[in-house]
């Protein structure tokens, strides 16, 4: 009776002993991979924001072994702070991966490409800070520290060297100018609060795909293969 009774309770006590963390836009190449290693390790709970958790683009995520106990997806949009806020309260930790990745110039780069990574970047900062998360990830995009004419040429890349806004401007890099800017206003956050926040800055990203949407760091790679590079170099290097 006593053993039985404690293998009862052993999937109980496993549950209290999970965090919840939370994963923004989960669909995504990065954030797939994110998902299914957090689910992996069964320590995590993870509740995933995309657009629509109706969407079948999503159902890979739904597939992913463990998915059915311990993988929630929520609706949430960057720019609509009560939606981010609703899905990080109660998390322990919160990677944000999401932000917009231009396939091509934008006729609006202020609206399509910068506010949503800027503002969606400091809404999540802010609702991590209300509901208490204790660690932010931010993942950022080496798009934010090499595209500086000023650093010095035999340098390599510190945590000190960062895209210069400026020359992004004049060169309509809009992608590299959205993650220098929303990693700059991190960064100033975590100063102005002291909210625990860590970046990083990943390259080119390339691998096994989970989703049926081919992303944008596998189409520069294929750029290449093809011969048809330029037009990737220019608008989206650096992408993730």
């Amino acid at each position: 009776m006593e053993a039985t009774a404690a293998a009862a309770a052993a999937p109980a006590a496993a549950a209290e002993e999970r965090s919840t963390v939370c994963v923004t836009g989960a669909g995504g190449f990065v954030a797939s991979w994110l998902v299914k290693l957090l689910l992996s390790t069964a320590r995590y709970a993870v509740r995933g924001t995309v657009r629509d958790p109706s969407d079948g683009k999503n159902a890979h995520l739904l597939a992913l072994e463990g998915a059915g106990e311990r993988l929630q997806l929520v609706k949430a949009d960057m720019l609509d702070y009560s939606s981010v806020a609703s899905a990080v309260v109660g998390c322990e930790g919160v990677f944000h991966v999401a932000s917009p990745v231009p396939s091509g110039q934008s006729s609006n780069p202020e609206a399509d490409v910068i506010a949503p990574a800027v503002t969606g970047t400091l809404n999540v900062l802010k609702a991590c800070k209300e509901a208490e998360v204790k660690r932010v990830v931010v993942v950022s995009s080496v798009s934010a520290v090499f595209n500086n004419p000023n650093w010095p040429k035999d340098k390599a890349f510190t945590e000190d060297s960062w895209s210069n806004e400026e020359y992004c401007r004049k060169n309509e890099e809009w992608y590299f100018l959205s993650k220098t800017l929303a990693e700059h206003e991190a960064f100033a956050y975590a100063a102005k609060t002291g909210l625990d926040i860590v970046t990083i800055c990943p390259s080119l990203v390339i691998g096994p795909l989970m989703q049926h949407t081919v992303n944008t760091s596998v189409k520069v790679f294929l750029s290449y293969i093809k011969g048809d590079s330029s037009k990737w170099i220019q608008e989206s290097s650096g992408c993730s």
